[in-house]
């Protein structure tokens, strides 16, 4: 349903700019027989991450829980209620999907890489579980005058499974687990790098 309905408010300009790619993929498909296509992501997460000022939510509350611990502060401050809903993907998983994207799949029709639905989880439980493996035990608290962004966006990933079902994913925990190690290990070079955010 890429082109059902207008983008939410909060990143209307990003998604137009994604659903013009599948558009220009299908002009080039019917002009020229291109075969070029989208993959579509949801929110990838790991190990090089832009951690600077600004960045994505999963690299933020784990630079602001590093921070607060390096600080010996008890209490971080996290923007909305924590209810929105996300399906996270570790950025080695999309990796190999991608490459099994370009090896199998012969299509202009976008493909979405994504956890399945049941795999849909919440904010506030993400930044819960950044919290615990990262040793803090301190206070979370939500600023509910910020707000949460869309609450819920799910995509289905049924098409890339009825292609690629074997494909294991990367636990959330696993991958959260070793971002966390990774940024730990890098965190002066990490935020200082300047880095393409794609």
């Amino acid at each position: 349903m890429l082109h059902s309905g207008p983008p939410h408010d909060s990143n209307f300009g990003y998604a137009h700019a994604k659903r013009m790619i599948d558009v220009s993929n299908r002009a080039y498909k019917a002009q020229y027989g291109c075969n070029f296509t989208a993959v579509i992501p949801t929110n990838v997460y790991g190990l090089h991450d832009n951690f600077r000022e600004g960045c994505h939510f999963i690299p933020g509350i784990i630079k602001r829980v590093h921070d607060a611990k390096v600080r010996g502060e008890s209490t971080i401050h996290v923007p909305g209620t924590g209810a929105a809903l996300r399906q996270f993907i570790y950025s080695r998983d999309l990796a190999a999907l991608i490459v099994r994207t370009l090896r199998e799949y012969n299509s202009c029709e976008p493909l979405i890489l994504s956890v399945g639905e049941e795999h849909e989880t919440s904010i506030s439980d993400t930044v819960k579980l950044v919290c615990a493996l990262s040793g803090f035990k301190g206070e979370i608290m939500w600023d509910d005058s910020k707000a949460d962004g869309q609450l819920k966006k799910t995509a289905d990933n049924s098409k890339m499974r009825s292609l690629m079902g074997d494909f294991e994913f990367t636990p959330l925990e696993q991958g959260l687990r070793e971002t966390i190690q990774w940024y730990d290990a890098n965190a002066d070079n990490a935020q200082a790098k300047e880095q393409i955010i794609l």
